[in-house]
């Protein structure tokens, strides 16, 4: 809707609503610690303080990712309210088109991530004063929020019955299956299974989390099966002979946090391609949505088939009394696999079922949402990850991808090489997260 809609008594209206805003919340807003804003646009500051306040909230990856999608959309759809051709994710509203976009930027994102982190209000304030102080006052200010502030509330509505679980890393129950081979078992060091509710969950843009749902895994009397075991028994364990130097740091490198990878990426391709403010909530958009459909979606397939991790196929005995079975576990009844008590992967195994691979549904969907917003798969960027020499969680180490197709492929070997998982894992969890953005990119996000 074009500015003329708004003449006169519209804006006046518009105006005399943000003052009463700015009167009602001075109090909320006041400066309550000292803070420095992030650097960047807008849209990049209130990405970076979104990603801080998610992961230091302890939030699991998968979880994350709807967290940085509540935050995401609001600020999007504010953005968008003030273009001419982007279609919000929500149902548009009319806005003034000569509004500060910072200022609605800092409002839909400080009111939907103080909803969800009021643990985090006082730093949250904070942030929102300094933003709001750096934009010069006046009516366009005010109109700004209040368009933020209408962003905010539509999307706290759209998702209020969701099926979000609190506190941050909530398990729950789940239908199980009988206990036997190729069954999961809790995995050393025997945490409860990791957010299972979030299958449950309405996506966000998906008709529903089984959508794309992936054919089963391989029968363990199957060769797929047998060469899967082996392959991975010899390359992905703790002290693998066969796999090399490099192999094991790129194994490490993608243990870095995905939330914190792919929103990096964002704030980076936003500076080194000078994107406006709305590009820029445009992509963060698109790399969260889009990211917790794949969670969702990834999350329902594993509670669904509940196939059990490697290092419960390759060593029964790692298998505790877990009340999902006897101790110790079960053998695949394969004569062509051998067992080898005492195996450890590489990696930590993540509390959750084995199939399809994770980290390669997010990151096939992230290869997809960059090819669609560059407009190739000739994305030729650097992404940053774990590197093994400096300090936990950090995001030292930096490899290069010419295109998707390498950034997929990695991805999948550095899941096996990690002890993980199996290669039919990587190649449906690849194929899995390719479809969710494929569908979700063509359904949102349009531009006209």
């Amino acid at each position: 809707m074009n500015g003329k809609s708004w003449a006169g008594a519209g804006l006046r209206l518009l105006v005399l609503a943000a003052l009463a805003l700015a009167a009602a919340t001075g109090a909320t807003t006041a400066k309550t610690a000292t803070v420095t804003l992030p650097p960047g646009n807008s849209v990049e500051q209130w990405n970076k303080i979104a990603e801080d306040t998610v992961v230091g909230s302890g939030a699991f990856q998968i979880e994350g990712f709807q967290y940085m999608a509540y935050e995401s959309t609001a600020v999007y759809d504010a953005v968008a309210a003030l273009s001419r051709g982007d279609k919000p994710l929500l149902p548009p509203f009319r806005a003034w088109q000569g509004a500060s976009a910072d200022a609605a930027v800092a409002e839909a994102a400080y009111r939907t991530l103080v909803h969800y982190f009021p643990a985090s209000a006082q730093t949250l304030g904070a942030y929102y004063a300094e933003a709001l102080a750096a934009i010069p006052n006046g009516p366009m200010k005010l109109v700004g929020q209040k368009i933020g502030r209408v962003a905010a509330n539509q999307e706290l509505r759209a998702r209020i019955d969701d099926g979000l679980v609190v506190p941050i890393g909530s398990t729950s129950t789940f239908p199980t299956l009988p206990a036997g081979p190729g069954v999961y078992r809790l995995t050393p060091p025997y945490q409860a299974p990791q957010t299972p509710w979030i299958a449950s969950m309405t996506p966000f843009v998906l008709k529903s989390a089984s959508q794309f749902m992936p054919g089963p895994p391989p029968a363990l009397s199957s060769q797929e099966w047998v060469d899967a075991f082996n392959e991975l028994k010899t390359v992905g364990g703790a002290t693998s002979t066969v796999r090399t130097a490099d192999q094991t740091n790129i194994a490490k490198f993608y243990t870095a946090n995905v939330v914190r990878q792919y929103n990096g990426l964002v704030r980076s391709l936003t500076d080194a391609r000078r994107l406006s403010v709305l590009d820029t909530a445009r992509l963060a958009a698109m790399v969260n949505v889009v990211g917790a459909d794949a969670g969702t979606a990834t999350l329902q397939a594993k509670y669904h088939y509940l196939f059990w991790r490697p290092v419960t196929a390759i060593d029964p005995t790692s298998v505790t009394a877990d009340g999902f079975g006897p101790t110790p576990g079960f053998s695949d009844g394969n004569s062509a696999t051998v067992e080898v008590p005492g195996w450890r992967p590489l990696l930590g195994t993540p509390n959750h079922p084995e199939y399809p691979c994770a980290h390669c549904v997010i990151t096939s969907a992230m290869a997809q949402v960059l090819s669609t917003f560059l407009g190739s798969p000739q994305i030729d960027l650097d992404l940053h990850g774990f590197d093994p020499a400096g300090p936990a969680g950090n995001l030292n180490a930096v490899r290069h991808f010419a295109t998707t197709s390498d950034l997929r492929a990695e991805v999948a070997n550095a899941r096996m090489w990690g002890g993980l998982h199996y290669r039919f894992s990587t190649v449906a969890g690849l194929t899995l997260g390719q479809s969710v953005a494929t569908y979700d990119l063509a359904h949102a996000f349009g531009r006209s």
